[in-house]
């Protein structure tokens, strides 16, 4: 049986039909979503197709393409004459999304050409894309990540609404967006303390209110705070949150001390009872439960309680014994509390070592820096390190205009990076605080009960060393 030529051509209008159906569909589609995107992501999307549109010309300028001169086999066949065969070009292949901030390109590697070649190139590369700056990694073999932005995440304020749900990761603190306006965590498992540095009113609060938003609803976690602002708690940042707060001091030495040596009695039981409790030698074999928390003490103004006093009277005397021994119950929690689930996490505007001892700060492996004024500030906070990272060095975060960035050593990647941290209004955090207040528990009271001075003889939880 024959097709005859004319019953051909009548079908051919349905395939084409189909074609000219799916093509409208992906238009209008594409329409909708230009139409319904707000101005900035307008821009991104219009971007998107300039870039898709000039790829080919671009990477032959930015020698991104391989030549390949060996001919393939139909070429071989179809070349009869047997003159030379012309080279053929390769262009890599670009996938390009978008988002409000600019554009996120998935390229191709070819021989040659590799993560080397486009990062030499990222300078060319924001200029032709007209971008304020463009980075390059590799998250698979094969190919890379070219993120291009064209406003500077880090100049936009934002701010966070805390959803009121139990993290889905136990420990994850959300940070913000860095430079290139890619979500920032810091895993703070099997971390013993982190130190929070900056000018005051550059957003070392509101960084620490949004972890507070984060994980209050969370019943694994329980906080403590000292803050070294106030006098008592409805005076200060922290007024919302104490009553989510098993205990809560102010500027007074005294109090701290007394505070601070609590949590290291805790944390002697608990190194006591670990094994038992938890048939582990650390929590975070098993991670944090509602029977034995972690516990977070945020130590704000940490220099506060650590000033060394100078003078010859009794009340001098008395305070620079308390801010010595301040120093040592601290340093016990950073040094010791980590095993058994204790985070500490100081701020102050300079952590040089008469605001933060060094005992201390060296052996938080976490550090973030807000703005400030010296270098000198500057390596305390962040490490000799930074020296060789000037973009991202605090000193340069003065401007008004970088209120909530902070630079960062990041755990994933070398280097330095700098994030916008968002700010939540007193008022969602208020309502956080209200919604979860009865999760707040004693850490100590959930633990059998025991002996501190059959744990260690020569310590029986009196003030003895400071009451001279």
């Amino acid at each position: 049986m024959t097709l005859d030529v004319s019953e051909a051509m009548g079908y051919a209008p349905v395939p084409l039909g189909v074609v000219l159906v799916g093509i409208t569909v992906w238009a209008l589609v594409w329409l909708a979503r230009y139409i319904r995107a707000d101005a900035m992501t307008r821009r991104s999307i219009r971007q998107a197709v300039r870039i898709r549109r000039t790829w080919k010309r671009l990477a032959q300028m930015l020698k991104l393409c391989a030549t390949d001169k060996m001919p393939t086999a139909l070429g071989s066949l179809a070349n009869a004459d047997g003159k030379p065969m012309k080279p053929r070009i390769l262009v890599p292949t670009l996938r390009v999304t978008h988002d409000a901030y600019g554009v996120i390109a998935r390229a191709g590697c070819l021989p040659g050409v590799g993560l080397e070649q486009y990062q030499k190139a990222a300078l060319h590369l924001a200029d032709a894309w007209r971008c304020t700056r463009v980075a390059v990694t590799q998250n698979e073999p094969g190919s890379v990540v070219i993120r291009g932005v064209r406003l500077d995440p880090l100049k936009l304020p934002t701010e966070h609404r805390p959803t009121g749900e139990v993290p889905e990761k136990v420990a994850l603190w959300d940070l913000g967006l860095d430079e290139y306006a890619q979500p920032v965590s810091i895993d703070l498992r099997q971390v013993p303390g982190m130190t929070v540095g900056g000018l005051p009113g550059k957003g070392k609060t509101s960084l620490i209110n949004r972890l507070l938003s984060d994980w209050a609803p969370a019943p694994w976690v329980q906080f403590a705070c000292a803050d070294g602002k106030v006098s008592a708690a409805y005076e200060g940042d922290y007024a919302d949150w104490v009553q989510r707060m098993f205990a809560f001091v102010g500027d007074d030495l005294e109090e701290a001390n007394k505070l601070f040596r609590r949590l290291v009695n805790m944390r002697r039981v608990r190194s006591t009872l670990v094994r038992d409790v938890l048939g582990a030698k650390s929590m975070w074999d098993v991670g944090p439960s509602e029977k034995w928390p972690l516990v977070v003490l945020i130590i704000d103004e940490a220099h506060t309680y650590f000033r060394d006093h100078k003078g010859s009277d009794q009340k001098t005397k008395k305070l620079a014994a308390l801010a010595a021994e301040n120093a040592r119950l601290v340093e016990d929690l950073v040094k010791k509390g980590r095993s058994v689930g204790i985070l500490v996490i100081l701020a102050t505007q300079k952590t040089t070592g008469d605001a933060i001892p060094t005992f201390i700060r060296d052996v938080c492996p976490v550090g973030l820096s807000f703005a400030q004024k010296t270098a000198e500030a500057a390596v305390a906070a962040l490490g000799e390190d930074i020296r060789e990272w000037p973009d991202a060095n605090p000193i340069n975060l003065q401007d008004p205009a970088y209120v909530g960035v902070a630079s960062m050593n990041h755990q994933s990647q070398p280097g330095f990076t700098r994030i916008r941290t968002p700010y939540v209004p007193d008022e969602w955090a208020a309502e956080i605080a209200h919604a979860t207040r009865h999760l707040t528990a004693d850490p100590a009271d959930l633990l059998p009960a025991v002996d501190i001075t059959k744990i260690d003889p020569d310590d029986d939880g009196s003030m003895s060393s400071v009451a001279a």
